[in-house]
């Protein structure tokens, strides 16, 4: 069990750049590896990118590869998702979460979730 609180969302003319964080619960952070997702208004909650337990190996959906990265800092309990060059259809809140094994990239393979942090990017 892990408990997660997203921050960092917020509004950004496209082309420019936002960096969210995870911050998470508990001493067994570094046991889980972590995902990013998102939700557009209407739409169903989508795999974004996700990182290994010591943060080695990584995965990003097409959509965003080469513009987002994921990287973690264990001994801060912390996940982060830089994202660059973004667009208006990167829209949407964004959700971290925790899963038990790498890579996952369906939102049904992970158990515990944050509340979410607003991204709205203006054309």
């Amino acid at each position: 069990q892990v408990q997660l609180v997203e921050s960092g969302g917020g509004l950004v003319q496209a082309g420019g750049s936002l960096r969210l964080s995870c911050a998470a619960s508990g001493r067994t952070f570094s046991s889980y590896p972590m995902g990013w997702f998102r939700q557009a208004l209407g739409k169903e909650r989508a795999f974004v990118a996700t990182i290994s337990r010591s943060g080695g190996n990584t995965l990003y959906a097409d959509s965003v590869k080469g513009r987002f990265t994921i990287s973690r800092d264990n001994a801060k309990n912390t996940v982060y998702l830089q994202m660059n060059s973004l667009k208006p259809e990167d829209t949407a809140v964004y959700y971290c979460a925790s899963s038990t094994s790498f890579p996952q990239v369906t939102r049904y393979e992970y158990a515990d979730w944050g509340q979410g942090t607003q991204v709205t990017v203006s054309s």
